[in-house]
């Protein structure tokens, strides 16, 4: 997606043909020894030709070879570490480090202490104002101000699970007077895209407008992807977590378990979607409830979060007063 993404908004993006190791024995291991050789010449490449003042980190593969040749050349680097279980890469990656950047408590489990800082994770600036654009979202989706309006998330690419839990309880949800903005993900969008004709539900392959999303939403469900929580702490809205068990170190389930630990969230993992019309229907019929998770989930928000990041970049990069003033400026 980034080789897509990037270049839309005027950077210059470059790949490196790396991938992670499998946690099993597969004949896909045996390549791993050439991508990293071929990852590390190219990163050195671009590094060399580029000339950075710092290297910035992650934990995506490409992080790896990346950092590595950065630390090799005496350029700083910084790690930001968005889950709350960091994977091998940043692990490692942390030794040279000069700071690392996180966005939960007790990660120093992982990482050297006196590298620590913790600032969150970058978020959409527009979700810092919601609030004030409730009656805009609701005509925006052309909503019924007096039902309660469920969002649904599965992310851009959208989650086959969700999508089939949502599918299942439809009807269900339209009886408990419940109307559903439903992301379904481009990837599913022609399969369930059916369901609009049902009175109270829209799909949407995609959701542009997230800051109307978000200000229209009374529930939300959502994977637990990093930044996904990151911005439901801003939104602060009773939320509960689906998180992909397909992922590296299963880090959406800790994410989502660090945030229910702190009594601001549910969590249903994806082999307990049974449990959904309990809990769901338990939460629904109890104002008191979904009152006390939106300001539970809200009071872990870290709003400054971007601006935070980027003051540490300028420190460790080491850039004059007049060249960081003016990068603040941009970022803001």
């Amino acid at each position: 997606m980034e080789m897509e993404k990037v270049p839309q908004n005027g950077y210059e993006i470059k790949g490196l043909w790396i991938s992670g190791i499998q946690r099993k024995l597969t004949l896909k291991n045996l390549s791993f020894p050439f991508k990293l050789i071929s990852s590390l010449w190219n990163a050195n490449k671009i590094i060399r030709k580029f000339k950075p003042s710092i290297v910035i980190g992650t934990g995506g593969f490409a992080s790896g070879p990346t950092l590595m040749r950065a630390s090799a050349k005496g350029i700083p680097t910084l790690i930001q570490e968005q889950n709350s279980y960091p994977g091998i890469t940043n692990k490692l990656l942390s030794k040279k480090a000069n700071k690392i950047c996180v966005a939960y408590d007790g990660l120093d489990r992982f990482f050297p202490k006196d590298k620590i800082i913790k600032t969150g994770n970058p978020v959409r600036q527009d979700l810092l104002s919601i609030d004030s654009k409730r009656e805009e979202a609701i005509r925006y989706f052309k909503l019924d101000k007096s039902k309660k309006t469920l969002v649904v998330i599965g992310g851009s690419l959208g989650a086959r699970a969700i999508n089939k839990l949502v599918e299942s309880q439809v009807n269900w949800l339209v009886e408990q007077n419940i109307q559903i903005i439903w992301q379904t993900g481009k990837l599913y969008y022609e399969e369930y895209k059916k369901y609009d004709k049902i009175d109270n539900v829209q799909t949407h392959a995609f959701l542009n407008k997230m800051d109307f999303t978000y200000a229209a939403a009374d529930l939300i469900i959502s994977r637990a992807g990093a930044g996904s929580i990151s911005e439901l702490c801003i939104v602060g809205k009773p939320t509960i977590f689906i998180p992909s068990p397909n992922v590296a170190e299963d880090h959406q389930t800790k994410n989502a378990q660090a945030v229910v630990d702190k009594d601001a969230a549910i969590l249903i993992k994806e082999n307990e979607l049974e449990r959904f019309q309990i809990l769901f229907a338990g939460l629904i019929d109890n104002e008191e409830r979904q009152q006390q998770l939106g300001r539970n989930i809200k009071e872990l928000a870290l709003p400054n979060a971007t601006s935070n990041i980027v003051d540490e970049v300028l420190k460790i990069a080491h850039l004059p007063s007049s060249q960081r003033e003016e990068t603040e400026k941009q970022n803001k």
